[in-house]
């Protein structure tokens, strides 16, 4: 028998991907990650904290070591929506087309090495909290724990488990106590 909390996190999944997107172009991109990959991200986002001495990312990695199933979001290529609205701090969608080299990842140290690649157009940031809304609700109706993580996000992108410009990642867990609140 599938772990319910599996089945659960595909079905966050499936709510994700549902989601409504600004414009009608889905830029979301979703995987569920369970068993041996939770483990490999938990250590990551350990390894990540003590390296770029960044807290919590040992608390959080604890947490999704506990978890049963997780679900990473993402957006990628997040062209803007040519509306030309700022709102990214740039005065044209044109502008900001032109932006100079995205943020990577470097295996040097973690000075001036970004967490996520931008500028990010804001109406597909949008999309990105719409989808994890969706997810959290679905969780939320089927009484699983979950709770929305930026840095298992930022383990799971430096591990290259899910493509795009900003990732986060949704544990969840089915204890008597929710494992992700009431935390040290």
């Amino acid at each position: 028998m599938t772990n319910p909390m599996e089945q659960i996190a595909e079905l966050m999944k499936v709510s994700a991907r549902t989601a409504p997107k600004a414009g009608g172009v889905d830029k979301v991109e979703t995987r569920v990650l369970k068993g041996d990959e939770l483990e490999e991200l938990a250590g990551e986002m350990i390894k990540y904290g003590e390296k770029s001495d960044k807290s919590n990312f040992d608390r959080d990695g604890e947490n999704v070591r506990n978890s049963e199933a997780l679900l990473l979001v993402s957006i990628k290529e997040p062209q803007p929506l040519l509306l030309d609205c700022g709102a990214c701090g740039y005065d044209s969608c044109e502008e900001f087309e032109k932006r100079s080299e995205k943020g990577v990842f470097s295996e040097g140290d973690s000075e001036t090495v970004s967490e996520f690649e931008g500028p990010s157009c804001v109406w597909r940031l949008i999309d990105l909290g719409i989808a994890l809304g969706s997810a959290v609700k679905t969780a939320s109706i089927h009484n699983a724990d979950n709770r929305i993580m930026y840095r298992a996000g930022v383990a799971a992108k430096k591990m290259n488990l899910i493509e795009g410009d900003v990732v986060l990642g949704v544990p969840v867990s089915a204890e008597g106590k929710n494992i992700y609140f009431d935390r040290e």
